[in-house]
C-alpha cells in the first residue's frame, strides 16, 4: 500500500487533534481506537477478515506501512484467530505516540515544545496542512448531513470516531446532539468496522473478559442450567436401582504495541 492514502488510524488521530490546544481528544479511548482503526485498515487491505467476533489472518504478505505491518505480524503469531476486544483491551504502550511521531515524520503534524507550570517539558502538535483535517472532517459532515450511505472508509472512520467519544468533541453541545446520533448510526454501514467499534466500546466499558452471547450460546446456557435443574431434582430421589451418572457440565479468548 502506497503513501498516496492515508490510512484509517492517522485519520482517527488528525480528527481527534486540538488544532487550538495541540493535544487530543479523548487521549485514554483514543489509544484503543487506534488499536481498532489498525484493524480496520488491515481488513481493507485484505491480510485479515472477521470470523465472528474474531478476527483471522488471511494473507500475511506485509502492506509496506511498518506500523500495520507491526501488527499484521503480532496477528499472525498468534496463529488462532483473536477475539477483536481482546486484542484492542490487550496491554499497548505509547501507541498514539507511535502514530504522531509517524505523522511528524510523514509531514503532516509539527511537534512544538512547550513547558507545563513552567518547568515540565511537554509536546504539542499541531497540523502542518490544516486542509487535510478539513477534507477529513468534510466527508464526516457529508455523510452525516446527506443519509447516503458513506465509502467504508469514511463509515468505518465514522464508527472509531463514535466508539472513542470524539462525537462531543467534533458536535459538541445540544445543537450538534442529532449529528452525534447520525455519526452513531454509521457504524451500520461497515461490517468491519461496526465489529471493531463495539469491541472498542466494550473494552471500555470492562466487558473485555465476557465473550457476547449469541441466540445458539444463550440456548446452550439455558439448556444446561436446565440439566443442572433436573439433576438436583434427581438426586433427590430415592435410588431405583439405577447408577447415576454425574453431570458434566460444559464451560464455553489482543495488542502488545
Amino acid at each position: 500500500m502506497g503513501r498516496s492514502r492515508r490510512t484509517i488510524p492517522e485519520e482517527l488521530l488528525l480528527l481527534a487533534l486540538d488544532p487550538t490546544t495541540g493535544t487530543t481528544a479523548q487521549p485514554q479511548s483514543l489509544d484503543l481506537g487506534l488499536a481498532g482503526a489498525q484493524l480496520v485498515e488491515l481488513a481493507l487491505a485484505g491480510r485479515i477478515a472477521p470470523d465472528g467476533d474474531r478476527i483471522a489472518v488471511v494473507v500475511p504478505r506485509p502492506t509496506g506501512d511498518p506500523t500495520l505491518d507491526c501488527a499484521l505480524e503480532l496477528l499472525r503469531r498468534r496463529g488462532a484467530p483473536v477475539r477483536a476486544v481482546h486484542w484492542i483491551g490487550g496491554p499497548r504502550l505509547g501507541l498514539r505516540q507511535t502514530y504522531l511521531s509517524h505523522l511528524e515524520r510523514c509531514g503532516m503534524v509539527a511537534a512544538v515544545p512547550g513547558q507545563m507550570c513552567g518547568v515540565l517539558p511537554t509536546t504539542r502538535y499541531q497540523a502542518t496542512d490544516t486542509a487535510i483535517s478539513r477534507e477529513i472532517r468534510s466527508r464526516l459532515d457529508s455523510a452525516i448531513r446527506t443519509g447516503v450511505p458513506p465509502d467504508p472508509r469514511t463509515a468505518a472512520l465514522a464508527a472509531l470516531a463514535h466508539a472513542v467519544g470524539l462525537g462531543k468533541h467534533l458536535y459538541p453541545g445540544n445543537e450538534g446532539r442529532s449529528s452525534r446520533s447520525r455519526l452513531r448510526d454509521l457504524i451500520r454501514h461497515d461490517p468491519m468496522g461496526g465489529v471493531v467499534a463495539h469491541a472498542v466500546m466494550d473494552v471500555q466499558n470492562g466487558a473485555a473478559a465476557q465473550p457476547r452471547r449469541g441466540p445458539t450460546a444463550t440456548a446452550s446456557a439455558t439448556a444446561t442450567g436446565r440439566q443442572g435443574a433436573a439433576g438436583a431434582r434427581t438426586a433427590a430421589e430415592p435410588a431405583r436401582g439405577v447408577p447415576m451418572q454425574p453431570h458434566r457440565g460444559s464451560m464455553a479468548r489482543a495488542v502488545a504495541h
